[in-house]
C-alpha cells in the first residue's frame, strides 16, 4: 500500500544492488501456475532474532529496506531483506492470477521455511502494503512466530480511505486536487504530469518528508523498480485510496485473534491515521503502540532515529521475555 511511486522516467537513477552480494539466496515459490524464484538476502547472525521484512507496494521493492543496514547490524540483529515475487529482483511472472492476499501469504510461508524461521527467533515485518501481508501471515501462522511488526498500515483499507479522503480535502488545495481526481477519471495516474502533482502536494508531506532532491538512493530506487502489473490490479490506479483487490479488505474485528508480541508503528503525518494504529495495539492481545512525531508514511526515512529505537526496542523486550 506504498502510495504508487511516480514512474521511473521522473527520477534521474543509475544505480542498482549487487545481485549477487553476499548472503543472497533466490527461494523456489510453487504456485498453481508453476515455480519462481524470489531473492532474499542475509544481513548478520543471530540465532534467537532473525526478522523478514516485507516491502511496501504490492509490487514495490526491498530497495525501501536498505535503510535497515544502518540500525539492525549495531543492534546485534539479524535480518533479511526480500523482494516477494513480481518485484524487482525476483521472478515477474504475467498470470495476474498471482496477484492475490492468500497467494502472497503462501508464499511468505514458503520463504519462512526455507529460511529456517521458527517461533524461538522469528520477527515479521511488514511496512504499508507489507504491513497487510504481515497481519495475514499472522492470521494463518501465528505459531511460526515469534513477534510481528505492522508499521504504517491500518486494519481496514476502508477506513484508510476514508482518512485519506478526509485529509486530501483538509490539506490539499482544491485545484491541484480536482485536477488529479479528472486525470484520474480520463485513465492518466501514469501521466508524468500526474506524478509531478502528487510529490509536490503531496508525497512532500505525507509520504516522504524530504525535498525529492535530498531523496536517499534507496527511496528513488524504489520509485523507479515499481512493478504497475502487480501494484495496479491490487491497490488500483488511484493516489487518492485504495480502488483495487484490496479496496473492501477489513480485519479490524479479527484484530484479538493476534496472540504474539506486537508492534504497530504510526507517524503524525502518515497517509495511515496514527489514532487507528494506536488503536490496533490494543486491540490484539500482546499489543505495544509506537508513535513517529516527525515523521509520514515513510518514518523510517524521515524520522529515523526515534523509528529504529522503538523498533529495536520492541524486538529485543520480546527476546529477553522469551528467555
Amino acid at each position: 500500500m506504498n502510495n504508487q511511486f511516480p514512474s521511473a522516467g521522473y527520477f534521474d537513477h543509475s544505480g542498482r544492488r549487487d545481485l549477487l552480494s553476499g548472503g543472497v539466496r533466490l527461494i523456489p515459490i510453487s504456485t498453481a501456475s508453476g515455480t519462481f524464484k524470489v531473492w532474499t538476502r542475509r544481513v548478520g547472525n543471530n540465532p534467537r532474532i532473525k526478522v523478514l521484512l516485507l516491502h511496501g507496494g504490492p509490487g514495490g521493492s526491498s530497495d525501501f529496506t536498505a535503510v535497515f543496514d544502518s540500525f539492525f547490524p549495531a543492534a546485534g540483529i539479524e535480518y533479511y531483506h526480500y523482494d516477494q515475487l513480481g518485484s524487482f529482483m525476483s521472478d515477474k511472472p504475467t498470470d495476474p492470477s498471482l496477484w492475490e492476499i492468500d497467494r502472497f501469504v503462501d508464499e511468505v510461508e514458503q520463504v519462512r521455511q526455507a529460511l529456517g524461521l521458527d517461533a524461538g527467533n522469528f520477527y515479521l515485518w511488514g511496512q504499508s502494503w507489507g504491513g497487510l501481508l504481515a497481519l495475514e501471515y499472522a492470521f494463518a501462522h501465528q505459531q511460526h512466530l515469534k513477534g510481528l511488526v505492522i508499521s504504517n498500515m491500518m486494519a481496514s483499507v476502508p477506513a484508510y480511505n476514508a482518512y485519506a479522503e478526509a485529509m486530501f480535502a483538509s490539506h490539499m488545495d482544491p485545484q491541484v486536487l480536482a485536477e488529479l481526481k479528472a486525470m484520474e477519471a480520463a485513465d492518466q495516474a501514469l501521466d508524468p504530469r500526474y506524478s509531478e502533482l502528487l510529490v509536490e502536494h503531496h508525497y512532500r508531506q505525507h509520504v516522504v518528508r524530504l525535498p525529492p532532491e535530498d531523496w536517499p538512493d534507496a527511496i528513488q530506487l524504489a520509485f523507479a523498480h515499481l512493478n504497475t502489473d502487480v501494484y495496479i490490479p491490487m491497490q488500483g490506479p488511484s493516489e487518492l485510496g485504495a480502488k483495487g483487490k484490496l479496496e473492501h479488505w477489513d480485519r479490524s474485528a479479527d484484530l484479538g485473534q493476534i496472540r504474539v508480541p506486537t508492534l504497530t508503528i504510526g507517524a503524525t503525518h502518515d497517509t495511515m491515521d496514527p489514532a487507528h494504529m494506536q488503536w490496533m495495539a490494543g486491540q490484539v492481545q500482546q499489543g505495544r503502540y509506537h508513535h513517529c512525531p516527525h515523521g509520514s508514511h515513510c518514518a523510517q526515512f524521515d524520522d529515523p532515529q526515534t523509528y529504529f529505537d522503538g523498533l529495536i526496542r520492541f524486538i529485543h523486550d520480546v527476546d529477553t521475555q522469551s528467555q
